[in-house]
């Protein structure tokens, strides 16, 4: 067997028996870390509320997490006073609407599962306020105060130093 053959064989076999080696390893330490696997946690506990703040007035959802999320739960706070979640798609909902004449102020949310367990979260109520005009945000030149004539003239400018700058270079142009 020629020289080049012999070399070219033994690379082969070299290159196969580390691969070998590679695969092994990684065999054996995907088996280690699997049953090394931590066991599964217990349904965490928690409520949340939908926007978090909310003008008096208007609605919040609420989801929220027992242990045992086939039963219902109940949900309180200064806010909306008592309600009770439901389960749907796997969580504990409800949507309540904060009254009108409940202060601007943050409110506890306390989630009570079944099994006593409690979780809570801050809402936040804000008053209902209404703006008494639009924001300032900058030029206006359609609100008024003849700036909307300034604008028409000087586009008309434009577009004429525009047609007369075309007229000019095709004036320029010779015949070949």
């Amino acid at each position: 067997m020629p020289e080049r053959l012999r070399t070219a064989a033994s690379l082969a076999r070299a290159v196969a028996a580390a691969l070998a080696r590679i695969v092994t390893a990684v065999l054996l330490t995907g088996g280690a870390v699997l049953a090394t696997a931590a066991p599964a946690r217990a349904a965490e506990i928690f409520v949340e509320v939908n926007p978090s703040t909310v003008q008096a007035g208007n609605q919040v959802g609420i989801r929220a997490s027992c242990p045992d999320n086939n039963a219902t739960a109940i949900v309180r706070s200064d806010a909306f006073g008592q309600i009770t979640v439901s389960p749907q798609y796997g969580f504990l909902t409800a949507t309540v609407r904060i009254p009108t004449d409940r202060q601007a102020k943050t409110y506890v949310v306390r989630l009570t599962c079944s099994d006593a367990t409690t979780a809570t979260v801050n809402l936040h109520v804000v008053g209902k306020t209404q703006p008494t005009q639009g924001p300032a945000t900058g030029f206006g030149g359609t609100a008024g105060g003849g700036t909307g004539r300034l604008l028409i003239g000087g586009g008309l400018a434009a577009i004429l130093a525009g047609a007369a700058l075309a007229l000019l270079t095709l004036r320029r142009r010779r015949p070949a």
